[in-house]
């Protein structure tokens, strides 16, 4: 049984741009599809993108709202 579910991405990092946010808060990577859940590093919440821990309060000056035009190739 398989259940598909759809999510609307808002913002991007900005130095690896298939790692999206949804409207809903929640972290995709959308190379493999999973979600990145938020953990805690000591007492600072924080995301394990790859394999560096970034903290809430440093992912402000690393998103970007997602544009509404993407490069086409053709």
């Amino acid at each position: 049984m398989q259940i598909k579910v759809n999510y609307v991405a808002k913002w991007q990092l900005i130095s690896q741009p298939y790692y999206k946010w949804t409207e809903c808060k929640k972290l995709i990577n959308c190379r493999t599809g999973n979600e990145i859940k938020k953990t805690i590093k000591g007492i600072q919440a924080g995301y394990w993108i790859g394999k560096e821990f970034i903290k809430l309060s440093d992912l402000i000056n690393k998103i970007e709202l997602i544009p509404i035009h993407d490069e086409c190739p053709f």
